[in-house]
């Protein structure tokens, strides 16, 4: 499937009745005021997972949004709820009104909310504030209240199959600069989340889930590895670890008490959204600091455990959230209630993404730890000004918006897969053949 913008997403002009105007609007006529010209959505994969870009286009020349409303796994959904339902409420609207034109498309789906919905208007979202940024001449954390911090601390990936060999790579990553790793075990005979193939036989395994997963291997097998790669490291490096999301209750609440001598910075995703109930009985079985969030789709998701202060970390994915509009505000409840945000930024996350995590990183006194991505140079060819951490550390560009660009011919070289190819990675089952969360 070619990388491309679907041209009949929205045209070129300004249109002489506009679908949704605001009561204050300007008349559609008035060519002098700001307008949405044009709401555009390529689909390219410099990094092998397929992104949702969405530029939002202006009547001013050179003066347009980007956004990103990347879900791997509903790309297309994603695409034509922007191309066939948002960007025709948009044209000819001031872009400027994020808050109003947010609630609008929110709301212009009687059952709304779900993160094809939500990534989708995030894309337009974050496209707004690139462009309300850009007018006023100011770097994104500029708008959101200005620095709080010099640089935003990140962490990096490392996995392996014992202690001595992960312990090696946590002290690798830390002469780098990286304060923060997360470290993933390899678990013998089970399809391990997080962890690199031995071998071409076990990724060919991986890639069509000819694997099962196994919960009590990883009981048995990951706390241990988790104990010893502490001893071998020392307490100057914060070591982090995702669950995600494949034990029960109970397993969750017996890893929590095995992993309390690691001195974890984090455990992610101990339990699913659905088990979310039970976060108070994990609080009681330790001290782990506990982190998730990535899978909510609803800010509202993350009150009851906010009030009930059973997290630690928020990990926040705007992309999925609805964009910076509701993002901005769920940041500042973990701010009020004690917590810290820990912004989802794996590879699935544009660099486009990464630089509005970035725009709340720098800006919230709630910022705990950014997750980062190591992007391919085919990702940073195609958007130029792509975030790349410096010593284990995001520092602003300083350039208006999101400070990232797009080069549409450029992505046209990396097409995104076919719908459901990249998708089978999910399609995780346990040992007995029952389907299990990915």
């Amino acid at each position: 499937m070619a990388s491309s913008a679907h041209s009949d997403s929205a045209s070129a002009e300004i249109p002489a009745e506009i679908l949704a105007p605001a009561p204050w609007s300007t008349p559609a006529d008035d060519s002098e005021h700001l307008r949405i010209t044009a709401v555009r959505t390529f689909l390219t994969a410099p990094q092998g997972c397929p992104y949702v870009i969405v530029r939002v286009e202006t009547n001013q020349p050179g003066l347009y949004g980007l956004g990103c409303a990347s879900d791997p796994q509903r790309t297309l959904a994603i695409r034509s709820v922007v191309d066939d339902y948002y960007a025709p409420m948009l044209l000819g609207r001031d872009p400027s009104d994020i808050e109003d034109l947010h609630r609008l498309l929110f709301n212009s789906g009687y059952w709304r909310g779900g993160s094809i919905g939500q990534n989708a208007l995030a894309g337009v979202d974050v496209a707004l504030w690139d462009i309300k940024g850009k007018v006023a001449g100011l770097p994104l954390h500029q708008l959101l209240g200005g620095r709080a911090r010099e640089a935003a601390d990140a962490y990096t990936h490392v996995d392996g199959d014992n202690a001595g060999e992960i312990a090696e790579k946590v002290l690798a990553a830390h002469e780098r600069g990286y304060r923060h790793v997360r470290v993933q075990v390899s678990v013998p005979g089970t399809d391990t989340y997080g962890t690199a193939p031995r071998d071409a036989a076990e990724a060919r395994r991986r890639e069509l889930r000819a694997g099962s997963w196994d919960s009590l291997a990883y009981l048995r097998h990951v706390p241990p590895v988790l104990r010893e790669i502490r001893e071998r490291v020392g307490t100057g490096v914060e070591l982090l670890h995702d669950a995600h999301e494949r034990l029960t209750p109970s397993q969750a609440r017996e890893l929590v008490h095995e992993v309390e001598d690691a001195r974890l910075f984090f455990l992610e995703d101990a339990l699913a959204p659905e088990d979310a109930a039970h976060f108070d009985q994990l609080r009681a079985a330790g001290s782990v600091p506990l982190a998730v969030g990535e899978l909510y789709h609803d800010v509202m998701m993350y009150l009851p455990l906010l009030q009930r202060q059973v997290i630690d970390f928020a990990r926040i994915r705007i992309p999925t959230l609805g964009g910076l509009t509701p993002t901005r505000k769920l940041v500042a409840a973990v701010e009020l209630f004690g917590a810290r945000t820990a912004p989802h930024g794996p590879g699935d996350v544009s660099p486009v993404g990464m630089a509005a995590n970035l725009g709340l990183d720098l800006s919230s006194p709630a910022f705990g730890v950014q997750e980062a991505a190591t992007f391919r140079e085919a990702t940073r060819e195609v958007f130029p000004g792509t975030p790349v951490p410096e010593r284990g550390r995001f520092h602003g560009t300083g350039l208006p918006g999101l400070g990232v660009d797009f080069d549409e011919a450029a992505a046209r070289k990396y097409p995104v897969p076919e719908p459901l190819r990249h998708d089978r990675w999910a399609l995780l089952r346990n040992g007995d053949g029952s389907v299990q969360r990915p």
